[in-house]
């Protein structure tokens, strides 16, 4: 797989996955991203270096529609417009995130054989971060009086 850079779309499976999204019928884009998350969530075998950039990719894509997110912004990612993704995909794209950087995970081995794979980790802990926010952002509610 070639990689030019530590992004979600920087290397050559999440590109071919935003070209594939680009291909698919508009109201089929939200059911593509379903299942690649959905794919590599569900994979408790090796993982492919392959998949796991693809469901970075695909919840990168999740992540740009949430509160705090960052637009996909490189000319690798997708083209055309996405859907508005149904809430229910955040849990998944952090079950997704959570198995790519798991032991059994080729990406994973990979970006932890560079020096680069800190800043890979980070990434992803962002776009976690993003989709599971913290709940009650660190403020205790009131005691009962």
């Amino acid at each position: 797989m070639g990689t030019w850079d530590i992004g979600p779309f920087e290397n050559d499976a999440a590109a071919d996955f935003a070209g594939t999204l680009d291909k698919t019928a508009p109201d089929e884009r939200d059911g593509l991203v379903r299942a690649t998350l959905g794919r590599v969530a569900r994979t408790r075998d090796y993982l492919d270096g392959s998949e796991g950039a693809e469901a970075v990719a695909a919840a990168a894509l999740v992540a740009a529609r949430c509160p705090g997110g960052e637009p996909v912004g490189t000319g690798y990612g997708p083209r055309q417009a996405l859907p508005a993704f149904a809430d229910d995909l955040r849990p998944l794209a952090v079950e997704a995130l959570d198995r790519v950087v798991a032991g059994e995970s080729e990406l994973a081995e990979l970006w932890d054989e560079t020096s680069h794979g800190p800043g890979w980790r980070q990434g992803i802990g962002r776009l976690r971060a993003v989709l599971a926010p913290e709940s009650g952002s660190g403020e205790e509610a009131p005691p009962d009086a």
